[in-house]
C-alpha cells in the first residue's frame, strides 16, 4: 500500500496550543552573560508580557534578552522545574535566518559578483525560463509557492527537489505584481548564493556573516544532526513526523535536510542581537547597500503576522513602536518555538524574545510582539 506524504502545513504548526501548562512567573536574572547586575527586574513592562505567555496563554517558557538585562519565565522542560536557560541557550532561529541569507546576497552585490535585478535562472537552471529575479525574491515578491505545505517529511529532499515540487504548483501571482510570504523564495536564494559565491551557501553564509561578527554559537546543523548543541530549553508543539501524536516534545528535527537557507540556523539570544547590531550598525555591509535592504520595501501590514505600519525590505522588516519609531528585524517561527525582536531605529535597543512553544497567532502572538515593544520602550 502506497502511504500518503506526511505534511504539516503552516496554519496546523501554528494552531499548537498548550493549555493550562503550570510554571513559574517570569525574573529577571542577573547572573545572564549580559545581564545587569544585581537588577530582578520587578515590574518591568517585558516580564509583564512573559508572564502572560506563561501563565495565560500557558507557554511553557519564554525569553527577552536585551542585553543589558534578561527576562526568563516559566520552565526549560515540563515536569522538571528546571528553570528557563538564559541568553547563551541554544534556540531555532527559524525565518530569522532569512535576514542573514538576504545580507550574505547583499554581500554578493558589494563584491559585483551578482546583481538584484539579475534574473534568478541565470543562477538556477531551473528557473532558466522564469522571469523571477533576485530582487523579487529577496522581497517575497517572486509568486513561487511555499514549499513548507508541500514537504513529505518522512522523504528528505535536495533543495533543487523542494524547488521541483514548488513548480509543479500554479504561481500564487505573477512575478513582481504582488507579496506573498514563501519560504520558498530563500531556498532559491541558498541555490544563487552557492552558486555565484562557488561554494555551499553555508559555507558562504559561515564565512562572510557569522565569523565577521564572531557569532560563535550560531551555525547550521550538519546532515542527521537533530538536537541543538549545548545549552537549551525543551520545545513543544505538533511533531511533523507524528501528528496523530499532538502535542509532544518536538525538540529533535531533522532541521539540515528541511530548513536550509529560509529557516536553518540555529543560535542564542545574544548571538542574535549581536547579528542585528553587526548588520544595522555598518559592520557587515556598506551603507548604500544596508539602505537598499531596508529602503526598497513593501507594506505587508495587516498580512501575515505584521501588524499595521510594517514594511518588508530585503529580508528584513519594520514594524512600528507604540513610543515612536520603528525597529527592524524578522522573526520565525518552527515546530516548537516562535522567536522576534530586532533593533530599534534612535539606538532604542536591540532585543531578542523567544518562547518555547509556537506563538505566531491571536492572543500569543499579541504579547509575544508585546514583549518586543515593551523591552524597547521601557523607559522611553
Amino acid at each position: 500500500m502506497n502511504r500518503q506524504p506526511v505534511r504539516v502545513t503552516a496554519a496546523l504548526l501554528a494552531a499548537a496550543a498548550l493549555v493550562g501548562v503550570t510554571a513559574p512567573l517570569a525574573a529577571a536574572d542577573g547572573n545572564d552573560p549580559g545581564a545587569r547586575h544585581g537588577s530582578h527586574g520587578g515590574g518591568s513592562p517585558a516580564r509583564e508580557r512573559l508572564d502572560l505567555l506563561v501563565g495565560a496563554d500557558g507557554v511553557p517558557g519564554a525569553l527577552a534578552y536585551e542585553g543589558h538585562r534578561t527576562v526568563r519565565a516559566g520552565t526549560a522542560e515540563l515536569g522538571s522545574g528546571r528553570p528557563m536557560v538564559g541568553a547563551e541557550g541554544r534556540v531555532r532561529m527559524g525565518s530569522n535566518t532569512k535576514a542573514f541569507t538576504a545580507a550574505a546576497v547583499m554581500r554578493l552585490v558589494v563584491d559585483g559578483r551578482l546583481r538584484v535585478d539579475d534574473r534568478a535562472g541565470r543562477y538556477v537552471p531551473q528557473l532558466a525560463d522564469s522571469p523571477i529575479t533576485i530582487r523579487q525574491l529577496l522581497r517575497q515578491r517572486s509568486g513561487l509557492a511555499d514549499y513548507a505545505g508541500l514537504v513529505d517529511w518522512e522523504k528528505p529532499l535536495s533543495d533543487e527537489g523542494y524547488l521541483g515540487l514548488v513548480l509543479r504548483e500554479d504561481v500564487q501571482f505573477e512575478p513582481g505584481t504582488e507579496w506573498g510570504y514563501s519560504n520558498t523564495n530563500y531556498l532559491v536564494l541558498g541555490m544563487v548564493i552557492t552558486r555565484a559565491s562557488g561554494t555551499d551557501y553555508r559555507t558562504y553564509i559561515e564565512h562572510t556573516i557569522l565569523r565577521p561578527l564572531r557569532l560563535d554559537s550560531t551555525y547550521w546543523p550538519g546532515p542527521g544532526e537533530l538536537t541543538p548543541r549545548g545549552p537549551h530549553a525543551r520545545n513543544y508543539g505538533v511533531h511533523p513526523l507524528h501528528p496523530e501524536q499532538g502535542l509532544t516534545d518536538v525538540t529533535e528535527l531533522p532541521a539540515y535536510e528541511f530548513f536550509g537557507a529560509s529557516g536553518g540556523l540555529v543560535t542564542t539570544p545574544k548571538d542574535l542581537n549581536a547579528f542585528w547590531d553587526g548588520l544595522f550598525g555598518g559592520k557587515l555591509l556598506p551603507r548604500w547597500a544596508l539602505r537598499r535592504m531596508t529602503h526598497d520595501t513593501t507594506d505587508v501590514g495587516g498580512r501575515d503576522v505584521y501588524p499595521e505600519g510594517s514594511r518588508y525590505g530585503y529580508g528584513v522588516a519594520s514594524i512600528p513602536l507604540s513610543c515612536g519609531g520603528t525597529y527592524w528585524g524578522h522573526g520565525g517561527d518552527l515546530p516548537g518555538v516562535s522567536v522576534g525582536g530586532g533593533r530599534a531605529t534612535d539606538g532604542r535597543g536591540t532585543v531578542t524574545v523567544y518562547t518555547t512553544t509556537v506563538a505566531a497567532q491571536s492572543a500569543r502572538l499579541a504579547h509575544l510582539q508585546g514583549a518586543v515593544d515593551a523591552a524597547l520602550c521601557d523607559g522611553r
